[in-house]
């Protein structure tokens, strides 16, 4: 086997690491805008599906 070829375990941990990008992406996006509120995450099947992100606005 050469350097280029993926392992079993390297292989199935690429597959499973691979689909999170976008998600970790869009939750720190979200942070990122975010000064007060929530950000909330709907998993199915271990799978990030759904991000909702509520804003609070604050006076003082």
């Amino acid at each position: 086997m050469g350097n280029a070829t993926l392992t079993h375990d390297q292989n199935e941990q690429t597959q499973r690491t691979a689909p999170i990008a976008a998600p970790l992406s869009a939750v720190a996006e979200a942070l990122g805008r975010l000064r007060y509120g929530a950000v909330h995450l709907t998993v199915h099947d271990g799978r990030v599906v759904q991000l909702d992100v509520t804003e609070r606005q604050r006076f003082t």
